[in-house]
């Protein structure tokens, strides 16, 4: 998946913030819960459906994993296979399983969506979303399929730009603020990628502080 990073961004001169935590992609938004992307693709029928394997993707946070694994091995759990039941045994028991994935496609048009949700330590909820569709592929190298390929471009661009408005940034990101913690989009050939870089950063602060709290330590006495 696409990655945008943290480095430094800032907002075109003579244009304003753009309130990119209401945008949406196919009605997922930054910030909401699982339960409610759960309830638009998998209870109602609609333009996306889940994909038809793993299309929800369960994990455990590093910091509780490394946690648990040596939980387990004190109680001299060593076999791979039981030392894995037996840590998501009690990840599960313990509120430390989480959706971390929703994987969705429109199998029609070859389009995918895939969101990305923080840990229970921020209440589960969507950093990023990645749309993907087929306008930067060509069916073979002559002039034809270039030119499909450019118009397929162009008529994804006018889109995005309907439906969100021009850039703020450069010629593909818009941005909320001039921090890029804040909630921001970008486009890219073929994909757009909605992300909230500061809730995926407060999660991931979150889990360290929280598992280094409760990290089951040997009764030292010294």
């Amino acid at each position: 998946d696409v990655d945008m990073n943290t480095d430094r961004v800032s907002i075109d001169y003579g244009k304003t913030p753009v309130d990119v935590k209401h945008f949406d992609i196919a009605g997922v938004m930054l910030g909401m819960d699982y339960d409610e992307v759960y309830n638009l693709f998998f209870n109602r029928s609609g333009l996306y459906a889940p994909r038809k394997r793993n299309s929800v993707i369960y994990t455990i946070n590093k910091e509780w994993k490394y946690n648990l694994d040596y939980e387990c091995r004190q109680n001299n759990i060593f076999i791979p296979e039981k030392l894995e039941r037996c840590i998501y045994s009690l990840a599960k028991n313990r509120g430390l399983l989480y959706v971390s994935e929703i994987h969705l496609e429109r199998t029609f048009t070859g389009e995918t969506i895939d969101v990305y949700f923080t840990s229970n330590a921020t209440e589960n909820l969507v950093w990023k979303v990645v749309y993907s569709n087929d306008v930067n592929t060509t069916e073979g190298d002559n002039e034809k399929f270039e030119n499909i390929r450019e118009k397929k471009i162009l008529a994804f661009w006018q889109g995005i730009i309907d439906k969100y408005g021009v850039p703020n940034s450069g010629e593909d990101k818009w941005l909320s603020s001039g921090n890029a913690y804040d909630p921001m989009m970008q486009a890219y050939y073929g994909q757009l990628v909605l992300i909230d870089n500061g809730l995926n950063t407060t999660d991931s602060s979150l889990n360290i502080q929280k598992a280094r709290e409760n990290f089951q330590a040997k009764p030292y006495a010294f």
